[in-house]
């Protein structure tokens, strides 16, 4: 039997799609992701030799290694396509080296789409591993795991066992920790509001206009005598237009995803975790069946920071936008968005890879959440280059005795790229109606003058697309690892979820503390976007990544070493791990402990006493069957849920939270799902 090319991929999905279009010229096998990597149990970088890793394969693969041998001394060549990132190259390079093969060989090829295109094109463009790209993941691993390697065992020692630390998770933390403080020590101002309700006379249309001041210039409204006083100033006035300006203005639609500009509008828009996100992304990357395509890639590699997209992309879309909505809806010269510093130019924006493939198209072939996420990148492509949204404006300015107001309006002459989408923002836009046609000289009749009290509010919370946009902004980590520090600083509880927004624990809080007072490099956001900049340096070969780790390394041994001294006596006690419950074998409060198995409550008279409990995290709500506690749980899958602390005794069970209110209709039970209260069985 004549031998035959073998392709290693990092997912059995992706092999699928990949066989399915090289047929049986072409052996296709995964690698189920990393193959080896830095040894769990020790250190596994020498300090004192050049940082010279020492890599071993995973446990949960060794097995797999001898049929991927076995597979390669069986082939005719062997190309290694793991994904194009840094990640999937070292990936490539880890591979080379198991199956010994010849690194001066072009064997490494990449597909940036899983399609038949995208699949040929890399086949015919084979080349050397990239040791700047490998080279420069190695420098991050290996800084990651000094950090944490070094600096979690002190956590655990002073605080309590299970803690960790991580170079871009305790910068991450401080950001939530330091918006906090904000909101804390945020001193609310008192401000005031006048808003004439007026009536254009010869339509009969109301309209709003709001004090502004006179003609000396604007007036801030600070209390209630100042306001009080401008009122009498308006008594028996009358309102006068003092001026028109009649304008357009053109609102011109975002550029294609990247990684992060994904996770953000998917979080906005449709409440996924940058997790979910990512994990759906790959799904539609790797292949889906479809309907007279059968199984292909839906999307582009979906962990890019480049917006650009290919020549053959923009023309199909084009033809598509023309056909579908005609050609005023394509702008007068193709739309080109500029890449940030440092964006990787090789790789293409987030892009479905058959422009014409509309998501309605193949809404039967995807599950809920891939459609979502499908219909979201198209929908966000089609936009990037379509012809801009054109509105008519109109700010007006009105006279009444010597106070001035404001009053302005919009409306929309044409649609443009709002036909399809129109992006999300972090912060609510209150929506401009178009005002009457108001012209100078002329009277408006007041119907109602109000005066409002307000107060300055405090920034919000984080939630994960504003924590992501400022990770982003701030150069703070990749867009590819946002989704694991995320989930890193939730599951070890420093921050947890209320409202979709992120609140610190207080846990988190003297995490944050200790790192903070003793370790203040290490959070610090500017030498983490530094310490960013210096691994894109050495992705581009301009500096030795070795050099890189001594540099940081001699600064943060001696800080560790410093911090160790000055805390040797220092033991934490967390108040959060506190309970009020009495061990029944020797009369002692008993604590919360965390294991890797999770928490526990265990006696504080350990060792001397072993008592331990499983721990039941109540929401202070009984029962309404049996009228023993309500608990949280968590399902096999990480989804929250409530059930009976007498289960198996008890069948309660509730997606949604139960809280002591009876409905008034019907005297059942009240539940809670986000800010929504409602009765199941009368459906109020």
């Amino acid at each position: 039997m004549s031998k035959i090319d073998l392709i290693i991929v990092e997912s059995p999905a992706k092999a699928r799609t990949i066989k399915k279009y090289l047929g049986s010229n072409f052996n296709v096998a995964s690698s189920m992701g990393h193959i080896r990597d830095l040894p769990k149990k020790h250190l596994g970088v020498d300090v004192n030799n050049g940082f010279e890793p020492t890599y071993s394969i995973l446990k949960n693969k060794k097995n797999l290694v001898k049929e991927l041998k076995h597979k390669a001394s069986n082939a005719k060549r062997i190309f290694l396509a793991t994904d194009p990132d840094r990640e999937g190259e070292a990936i490539a390079w880890h591979l080379s080296h198991i199956l010994g093969l010849n690194f001066s060989e072009n064997n490494r090829i990449a597909f940036n789409e899983i399609t038949k295109f995208g699949i040929n094109e890399g086949i015919n463009s084979p080349r050397k591993i990239n040791m700047w790209l490998v080279n420069s993941q190695q420098a991050r691993r290996i800084l990651d795991r000094l950090v944490g390697y070094k600096l979690s065992p002190f956590l655990c020692q002073k605080i309590q066992k299970g803690l960790s630390a991580g170079r871009v998770q305790s910068v991450t933390l401080r950001i939530i920790m330091d918006r906090e403080s904000e909101i804390k020590n945020f001193k609310p101002e008192e401000y005031w509001s006048i808003t004439a309700n007026l009536k254009h006379n010869s339509s009969n249309r109301t309209f709003k206009a709001n004090f502004w001041g006179n003609q000396d210039g604007e007036i801030k409204l600070k209390s209630e005598e100042q306001t009080l006083e401008i009122l009498k100033q308006l008594k028996g006035a009358k309102y006068i237009v003092l001026e028109v300006k009649k304008g357009k203005r053109n609102k011109n639609p975002a550029p294609p995803f990247i990684t992060a500009s994904l996770q953000q509008e998917s979080a906005r828009k449709l409440g996924f975790t940058s997790k979910k996100t990512m994990k759906i992304a790959q799904e539609l990357y790797e292949g889906v069946d479809v309907d007279e395509h059968g199984t292909t890639g839906l999307i582009t590699y979906m962990r890019t920071d480049s917006v650009k997209i290919s020549e053959d992309a923009a023309k199909e879309i084009e033809k598509f936008i023309v056909n579908k909505w005609g050609k005023k809806y394509l702008p007068n010269s193709r739309r080109n968005f500029k890449n940030k510093p440092n964006a990787q130019e090789a790789h293409e924006a987030i892009r479905p890879t058959i422009p014409s493939l509309e998501a309605e198209k193949i809404k039967n072939n995807l599950t809920s959440d891939q459609f979502k996420i499908y219909k979201l990148i198209w929908d966000r492509f089609a936009a990037s280059q379509m012809s801009s949204c054109v509105q008519n404006t109109v700010q007006v300015k009105i006279k009444a005795n010597e106070m001035i107001f404001k009053a302005s309006g919009s409306n929309v002459e044409f649609d443009g790229f709002t036909v399809v989408y129109t992006e999300s923002k972090d912060e609510k836009e209150n929506p401009e109606k178009m005002l009457p046609d108001l012209e100078v000289g002329m009277e408006c009749t007041l119907k109602k003058l109000e005066h409002l009290q307000h107060f300055t509010e405090p920034p919000s919370r984080f939630n994960e697309a504003s924590l992501i946009k400022t990770l982003e902004e701030n150069g703070v980590g990749r867009p590819s690892t946002y989704s694991n520090i995320i989930s890193t600083i939730t599951n070890r509880e420093y921050a947890i979820k209320e409202n979709k927004n992120f609140v610190p624990t207080e846990l988190g809080t003297i995490v944050n503390d200790l790192m903070k007072k003793y370790f203040s490099s290490i959070v610090n956001i500017k030498f983490t976007a530094e310490m960013e900049a210096q691994l894109d340096k050495i992705e581009k070969g301009n500096i030795q990544w070795k050099g890189i780790l001594n540099e940081f390394y001699d600064n943060f041994e001696n800080t560790l070493k410093s911090a160790k001294e000055k805390t040797k006596d220092l033991k934490i006690r967390l108040k959060e791990n506190e309970t009020d419950i009495i061990c029944e074998k020797c009369q002692m409060p008993m604590v919360i402990k965390r294991s890797r198995f999770g928490k526990f409550i265990a006696c504080s008279g350990y060792p001397d006493c072993k008592n331990i409990k499983k721990f039941l995290q109540t929401i202070n709500v009984k029962c309404y069957k049996c009228n023993h506690d309500i608990v949280k749980k968590s399902s096999k899958k990480g989804k929250t849920f409530y059930g009976c602390s007498n289960y198996p005794n008890c069948d309660f069970v509730s997606w949604d939270i139960p809280t002591s209110e009876l409905c008034p209709h019907c005297k059942e039970p009240i539940f809670q799902k986000g800010n929504k209260k409602f009765c199941l069985n009368c459906k109020k």
